[in-house]
């Protein structure tokens, strides 16, 4: 098991399994594909992937911490599986409807209330990637207390726009509160995770207090167009807004890329000694 580790397959794999994004992910396919008539679907597809991180993680990464989500993904999924499977038919259809919340919430919950302790969850993964001489360091400490932060709230944001969806507009399929907000929230907080981390090396090195927003907007402003196209597809009567954010989401890229690759070339040229 150990060798498998060191190929570079493995390597890699070991690579991904060190995001928490990867932690998250049943979570936010159940999250984002649950609804009328796809409970029982949802919590088979989440629940495989919970179960499948736990042994893959244990395979390449043997001598590794069992992290907090990932004992929470199959908890969390083989519960509901139990619950689905032996609810009346008006459980079943309050699934249905609100299992989206009620996983947003749940993740939220264990993101804030693991802070409330003084255990980002981020920490189990980040402590994998970096010196264990620098895991007690405030900068190290403050960062991942930043990062949980932001994944609490982009499942708030996440939670907020589903209920909405459910609650406001009787609408779970909407396209808008049921995938296009959840999903902006989700890789908001994904490219924020990669983001900040270069903010606080910046700063350790001497360099300037922030980088460029440049690279944390750039992947929300490329999601424009694809959801310029999901609106032109799915609304006619929207047609105007689908058009409009198909050309500002290309115009606003090419320029954040801009931005971002000047902003990399002047990094570069500081050498290693600079502000990067």
């Amino acid at each position: 098991m150990a060798e498998a580790s060191g190929t570079p397959l493995g390597q890699k794999v070991a690579g991904l399994l060190d995001s928490p994004f990867i932690g998250m992910s049943p979570w936010i396919v159940f999250s984002l594909f649950v609804g009328p008539g796809r409970f029982e679907w949802a919590v088979v597809i989440a629940l495989t992937i919970s179960i499948a991180l736990v042994v893959v993680s244990r395979l390449v990464k043997p001598g590794g911490s069992l992290k907090i989500l990932e004992v929470s993904d199959v908890v969390f999924f083989a519960i509901l599986a139990v619950i689905g499977a032996l609810a009346s038919p008006g459980t079943h259809r309050w699934l249905e409807t609100y299992a989206g919340e009620v996983s947003n919430i749940a993740l939220m919950a264990i993101a804030f209330g693991s802070m409330a302790v003084r255990k980002p969850f981020t920490l189990q993964y980040a402590r994998e990637q970096v010196d264990p001489a620098l895991w007690y360091s405030p900068a190290f400490l403050r960062t991942n207390y930043m990062i949980t932060g932001v994944w609490g709230l982009a499942f708030l944001v996440a939670a907020i726009a589903g209920a909405f969806g459910d609650l406001v507009l009787h609408d779970p399929n909407n396209i808008w509160t049921g995938w296009i907000i959840q999903i902006l929230a989700i890789v908001a907080a994904l490219r924020f995770t990669a983001w900040y981390p270069e903010v606080v090396r910046a700063r350790a090195h001497g360099g300037p207090r922030s980088l460029p927003l440049a690279g944390l907007l750039l992947p929300l402003a490329g999601l424009l167009v694809p959801i310029g196209i999901a609106v032109l597809i799915s609304d006619g009567q929207l047609w105007w807004l689908g058009v409009a954010l198909i050309v500002v989401g290309g115009g606003l890229t090419r320029r954040l890329k801009q931005q971002s690759d000047r902003g990399s070339a002047r990094t570069a040229a500081a050498g290693p000694d600079g502000p990067g």
